[in-house]
């Protein structure tokens, strides 16, 4: 077993470096990423510096702190419109009136449209936006960057899963009788139930979505560019969406040219570790980690939630290592805590047997990349789907917030922790991702390229993206056919009533002849 996975992984290598020709010539390229997830940045980053390293100038215009060290070729502008970045939403306070979340995305929209234009780096890069062969536009909440793609070819990178309304946007509309939405999913096949639920979600979703994402951004730019077509149109221009997805890790939907995979662009092995965490992680104990991502913190949950875990965590046999953004309440012996830790360095320390995560979509696939076992805690939003997607892998178990006591934590971890079932289908999972003939990150720079040799590369586009809904679901084939079908059952009610006509009007004659 451990020959074959040597074999795949080296293979991966050998492709890997063989499949990319020397570029044509250096591009010039520019990320906008209007709101700026840090989870975001880490996806997107390892694309950045493999195309500096082939000689592009890469311009990433967001509103993070610059990193040190970077490659010559990227070049960092930090803009200020810091108080529309969604790291800042209380998720917590969210949890019980979940529909109050599309209330505050389109308040951070509006007010990030209405500022975003004003802040002296953008505009100063809006400016010169022709100078760029090519523009990628971060697809979650990346509305406010539309205008500078405007007539330009542009791609969108998504950190997340495929999205079933843009895809829709390409020319590929999903059917939700067997793919999920954004929010949801369910165990294949669907039960008539959950098809009913899909079938709901898929046609509210999007309005929902719109209503608050699309429509306030749209509403403040028209005022700042009136020239601009409806969002609609730019958006269906995107040449090429690069997806954070790949078939082993979700369950398998249809894809048109343009719509690339290239998931898990942000894995990689495990570096060394500061000297406390590796000290801390050796040993013959096994590792419980816990973390919430960048999103959520653990330092603001619920009290009797934060309670349960350290109780629960006290009385583990194992150790655990938790990042906790404040200084903790009181010391536990077997507890490391930490406000930030290398999370795939954690995750790669043969120790880590059990992760308990939010199920954030790049945690997630960090975990089952290093063959670790998941306590799913899902909160809000694509989380939810995520557990989904790792319960049907057979990595995961999954543990409600509303039910988050003692007993329940120590009852999932010891299931996790104790039969490797879990642990052994993830390093499944992980052969299986690893065996492609492209590295994720050399697909995302190929195809990258590609749009720019091709210039925005129309032959991908699917023609479904310029029909009609009318067209597409055949209402108008339909309102045709109904119309013979009403004709020739007119003409034919007409034949009868003449044949009639005639059959009585020749009634007398034989009478008289009779």
């Amino acid at each position: 077993m451990l020959l074959k996975q040597l074999v795949i992984f080296s293979l991966g290598i050998i492709f890997s470096e063989a499949a990319l020709a020397p570029p044509e010539r250096p591009y010039n390229i520019l990320l906008i990423m209007p709101t700026s997830p840090g989870s975001h940045r880490v996806f997107f980053m390892p694309l950045v510096r493999a195309l500096a390293e082939r000689g592009h100038k890469v311009t990433v215009l967001n509103a993070l702190k610059p990193l040190e060290g970077e490659h010559p070729n990227i070049v960092q502008i930090r803009h200020g419109v810091t108080h529309a970045n969604p790291d800042n939403i209380d998720l917590f306070a969210l949890r019980l009136e979940p529909m109050k979340i599309f209330d505050v995305f389109a308040s951070i929209c509006r007010l990030m449209a209405q500022d975003f234009y004003n802040d002296p780096p953008i505009k100063a890069l809006y400016e010169k936006r022709d100078e760029f062969d090519l523009i990628i536009l971060d697809h979650i909440i990346g509305e406010a960057g539309l205008p500078f793609v405007h007539e330009r070819t542009y791609i969108t990178i998504n950190p997340a899963p495929m999205d079933p309304i843009q895809s829709a946007h390409l020319g590929n509309l999903q059917n939700p009788a067997y793919v999920g939405n954004m929010i949801e999913d369910y165990t294949r096949p669907f039960s008539i139930g959950s098809r009913v639920k899909s079938l709901f979600i898929s046609l509210l979703l999007p309005r929902l979505w719109g209503s608050s994402t699309i429509d306030p951004v749209e509403e403040e730019l028209q005022k700042q560019f009136p020239h601009l077509p409806p969002f609609s149109d730019i958006i269906r221009n995107q040449s090429l969406a690069l997806m954070n997805s790949h078939f082993s890790l979700e369950f398998p939907y249809p894809v048109v040219p343009n719509q690339i995979q290239v998931g898990g662009m942000h894995l990689r092995p495990g570096n060394p570790l500061p000297e406390d965490i590796d000290e801390f992680l050796s040993g013959s104990s096994p590792v419980v980690y816990m973390s919430l991502g960048s999103m959520l913190n653990s330092s603001i949950m619920p009290e009797a939630a934060k309670q349960a875990f350290f109780s629960a965590f006290e009385k583990l046999p194992f150790k655990v290592i938790w990042k906790f953004e404040q200084e903790p309440p009181k010391p536990l012996r077997n507890v490391l805590m930490k406000s930030w830790l290398p999370q795939q360095d954690v995750l790669a320390h043969p120790n880590v047997k059990v992760f308990i995560y939010h199920c954030g979509w790049l945690g997630s696939q960090e975990a089952v990349y290093h063959g670790t076992g998941i306590v799913c805690l899902p909160l809000f939003g694509d989380q939810i789907k995520n557990a989904v997607a790792l319960e049907n892998l057979g990595v995961a178990v999954r543990l409600e917030w509303s039910s988050v006591t003692e007993e329940a934590i120590l009852a999932a971890v010891y299931e996790v922790m104790n039969n490797s079932k879990y642990r052994d289908r993830a390093s499944q999972v992980s052969t299986i991702f690893k065996d492609q003939p492209m590295s994720p990150v050399d697909t995302a720079v190929f195809w990258t390229e590609y749009v720019i040799r091709h210039h925005g590369a129309v032959h991908l586009r699917s023609p479904e993206r310029d029909l009609s809904w009318a067209q597409l679901l055949y209402l108008d084939v339909e309102v045709v056919v109904l119309l013979l079908l009403y004709a020739a059952y007119k003409a034919f009610k007409k034949l009868v009533a003449l044949c009639r006509g005639f059959f009585v009007s020749s009634q007398p004659s034989k009478i008289k002849q009779n």
